[in-house]
């Protein structure tokens, strides 16, 4: 059954915990008795934990299946496939055996491949030792291939999807090598596309790379059968690269001390001040709620824009961040009522489950 796409939070929230979360979490068990089933340990080991930890992220990127209409749960099952396949390709960069941008590359293939039908590109574990994961992450390719193969027009939307997904890749390769050369490849990198994006610094440029809710949008809508030229265009730009900045700057926000303990790069620990970090998350913020407006459906893009500066700033690990009270109270005022609404549901949320 279609849903109306939702205009007002109450109604995002009643359809997202009616719908988009059981489906998710219906999506998600079923991939994680696949990963179960892998046969090399540490494979298995890192497959389990990217299921197990990361959760929300399939839970936030679901809410674009609602853009599908009628197509949700192919969008649904889209979104977790990919997801699963960034957050287990994480684990195996970030908290696993290796250091080499080899590795982290061929890898990260799985994720071209993912939405380009028709392509596999080999042996994914080619430049470790860990080989036999029981198919597990081909499969994972082949479910997102066998939804995108199905959008109409798909040749137009896959120039957008390929460079989202190739930046995406890109930064991951460089920020899990060697501690000491992580910067530096970050900092070459970003010389790359810098006069594309002026206004942006590298570790900004870099946030903006890491998120995944740009190909969310695009596949939802793809699948929607409605996506014009001119809107995947305008989709594009709309969220990368503020939109996917904001998400991805939140999201290492709160991560600062676990990042900390762990020697993990975070981008949020090169600002200077606490008040420079502050400003550019509102300017951040100011551009994404410009450039959503020339997009399809604006009133639930700008609830997305709203529910990630209220889920995340709701979470419990920013208790831990030294003078948070003022960021949270300055963020949540100029972003408006919407966000204390989403701040507040997901403390709500967040206490039920406890």
């Amino acid at each position: 059954m279609s849903l109306k796409i939702p205009q007002t939070p109450i109604l995002l929230m009643s359809a997202v915990y009616r719908k988009i979360f059981p489906e998710v979490h219906q999506e998600l068990a079923y991939w994680k008795k696949r990963a179960s089933q892998i046969e090399n340990e540490e494979l298995r080991k890192q497959a389990l934990a990217s299921i197990d930890t990361k959760t929300f992220h399939c839970e936030g990127g679901g809410i674009y299946a609602l853009l599908a209409k009628k197509n949700r749960k192919d969008a649904i099952a889209f979104i977790v496939a990919f997801q699963t396949i960034s957050d287990y390709l994480d684990n195996l960069c970030d908290r696993s055996t290796s250091l080499d941008p080899d590795d982290f590359s061929c890898l990260h293939e799985a994720m071209i491949d993912a939405v380009t039908p028709g392509r596999l590109s080999g042996n994914y574990y080619a430049y470790r030792s860990d080989q036999n994961d029981s198919d597990y992450l081909v499969d994972l390719v082949k479910k997102c291939q066998e939804i995108v193969s199905n959008i109409k027009n798909y040749d137009e939307l896959l120039p957008y999807l390929i460079q989202l997904v190739s930046l995406y890749c890109d930064l991951q390769v460089h920020k899990h090598v060697a501690l000491e050369e992580r910067v530096s490849r970050l900092q070459s990198w970003y010389e790359e596309h810098k006069e594309t994006i002026p206004d942006l610094t590298w570790y900004e440029f870099s946030a903006c790379a890491g998120s995944t809710l740009g190909v969310f949008c695009l596949v939802s809508y793809g699948l929607s059968g409605l996506l014009t030229k001119a809107h995947i265009d305008n989709i594009y730009h709309s969220y990368f690269p503020y939109m996917q900045g904001l998400h991805i700057m939140l999201d290492y926000y709160i991560d600062q001390e676990e990042d900390l303990e762990e020697g993990d790069l975070n981008f949020c620990s090169f600002y200077e001040t606490e008040q420079e970090l502050e400003q550019r998350f509102l300017y951040f913020m100011e551009q994404a709620k410009k450039y959503l407006h020339v997009i399809p459906h604006k009133r639930f893009h700008q609830l997305v824009h709203n529910g990630l500066i209220g889920m995340y700033l709701a979470d419990k690990k920013v208790k831990k961040l030294n003078n948070y009270r003022k960021m949270v109270k300055q963020l949540l005022n100029v972003a408006g009522f919407k966000a204390k609404f989403f701040y507040l549901n997901t403390k709500l949320y967040h206490l039920i489950r406890t």
